[in-house]
């Protein structure tokens, strides 16, 4: 007799989760379940859903040495429903449980289906702070900014605190993290590790099930377990972190990966934790390993703004995800599903997002994001676009990031104004310009950037919007000055790129 069914989901990927702690291996039992539904809502990229049901059933057979029933339902099972709704009710009928429990999941659609089957949901304590918490830290607020937000959480964690006082006396050093590399630096690489037995075979059901979802399959080189995850963070921390601050904003043609971590993947599905990252960049700093910069950056990005966004994804869902501020409705770019493109930032941040599964925050947000939202496209196909391609994408984080912050569709919940940049700034951060066909220099004409007469015109065809951000106010004096001739041409090119998409 099986006293409760326990679920664990894909995201869920942690031996302290709340499901398992509140339950007895003696006597209940665990279902796990690859279903076609999840695979495929979106187009997810094969090397995500490799990694993700290789997690997973190596996650069941850690359960299942130390000592628990496991139900582990694979793709190609014949008895497989293709969905979680109908596999719980059919393992329950087998099982008769008392009941159905599981630790909360992090996507609005799934909640409100177990909340509809009845099921228990326990509060995924893997977080720093509740929903509660941060539904109460948000009441009675005119201005959302994580910034006040992640300075309460540096304080109820201790992490970086000196006293009462932030390490170093301040908050936030990013200014001192927005240097541009060189390609002749020191590139460490992250830890890569050879596929096992169990990968192998997973490897093989992928490339069958899923030959026409976007990206490469292999090479495939992440980690599986949380053994490796943990490798993978030592590794980082002793060969990258030292320099992660000053260049986590850079982006260079040939090093998709420079300084950064290739962790949130497994953060986000549970084989590391949060606190745990952070207290190990924290013992770096504090034994002269890394310097403040690149330990308050890096811990900042987990503690602040990961846990910012998840309290925004779930004050505002689910009506967040049809925020349209600028009332884009542009398709988009069939060029974000092959790179084949002339413009060289582009092309470069979807090749590698292909190959890999990833590519790092500014590459979202400046390149792929920055352009999106210039050229009008529906920010509801720019979040799916996101949610598909990225290992580290769920839709609690990615959804925020998305319509929030690359797209200011919530108009300014997030953001404090848009993240919206010319050709220049790319020029500034990377080496992508200099191989490129199109003349950063140029705001019009045919060899112009096309980055730089999208700006303007989507400065000045959201004029009504966004002259009153004070934020703003330089980029429309500037605009005014060019004269009314010059505000044409830029119309005319920014008009005629966009009948080539």
């Amino acid at each position: 007799m099986t006293r409760n069914l326990v679920l664990i989901l894909g995201d869920q990927l942690s031996h302290s989760i709340s499901g398992l702690r509140h339950s007895d291996p003696e006597k209940d039992r665990v279902l796990m379940a690859e279903v076609m539904d999840e695979a495929t809502y979106v187009q997810h990229h094969k090397k995500k859903i490799a990694f993700l049901f290789s997690a997973m059933r190596h996650f069941a057979e850690e359960l299942k040495e130390k000592g628990w029933t496991v139900d582990y339902i694979r793709l190609d099972d014949p008895e497989n429903p293709g969905n979680l709704k109908d596999a719980i009710q059919t393992w329950s009928a087998k099982h008769e449980p008392e009941k159905v429990l599981l630790t909360e999941p992090g996507e609005w659609r799934l909640a409100e289906m177990f909340r509809k089957l009845n099921i228990e949901m326990l509060p995924d304590d893997r977080f720093l702070s509740t929903k509660a918490e941060f539904a109460e830290w948000a009441d009675g607020r005119k201005q959302l900014r994580m910034e006040y937000f992640y300075r309460e959480i540096r304080r109820k964690t201790g992490l970086l605190m000196d006293g009462d006082d932030p390490a170093e006396g301040k908050w936030n050093f990013d200014s001192e993290n927005r240097k541009p590399a060189d390609s002749d630096l020191f590139m460490p690489r992250p830890l890569e590790f050879s596929p096992d037995a169990m990968t192998s075979e997973v490897l093989e059901l992928v490339a069958g099930r899923f030959a026409d979802h976007f990206g490469d399959l292999e090479p495939f080189t992440l980690a599986v377990t949380r053994q490796d995850a943990l490798k993978a963070l030592d590794h980082f921390i002793e060969t990258a972190l030292p320099e992660f601050g000053d260049y986590q904003d850079a982006m260079l043609t040939d090093e998709p990966i420079l300084y950064h971590s290739l962790l949130a993947q497994y953060l986000n599905c549970g084989l590391l934790e949060p606190l745990e990252i952070c207290e190990k960049v924290e013992e770096a700093y504090r034994n002269g390993k890394a310097p403040i910069n690149a330990a308050e950056g890096y811990i900042r990005q987990i503690i602040g703004w990961r846990e910012y966004i998840r309290g925004i994804y779930w004050l505002k869902m689910p009506e967040y995800v049809d925020r349209n501020h600028f009332g884009h409705d542009r398709a988009l770019p069939g060029f974000y599903w092959t790179g084949e493109t002339d413009m060289q930032c582009l092309r470069s941040a979807i090749s590698q997002t292909r190959e890999l599964a990833y590519a790092h925050h500014i590459q979202r947000l400046m390149v792929t994001g920055n352009f999106a939202m210039l050229c009008g496209v529906d920010p509801v196909e720019v979040h799916e676009w996101y949610l598909a391609v990225y290992a580290d994408a769920y839709e609690w984080v990615e959804l925020p990031n998305t319509i929030g912050m690359s797209q200011f569709a919530d108009g300014g919940v997030l953001a404090s104004k848009p993240y919206a940049a010319s050709g220049s700034y790319i020029n500034r951060m990377s080496d992508y310009c200099g191989s490129c066909r199109f003349n950063v220099k140029k705001r019009t004409g045919e060899d112009a950037c096309p980055f730089n007469a999208l700006y303007w015109n989507f400065l000045a065809k959201h004029e009504d919007k966004l002259s009153d951000n004070p934020r703003m106010g330089a980029m429309y004096s500037t605009w005014k000055r060019f004269g009314s001739e010059e505000q044409e041409r830029i119309r005319e090119s920014a008009a005629n790129f966009l009948e080539t998409l």
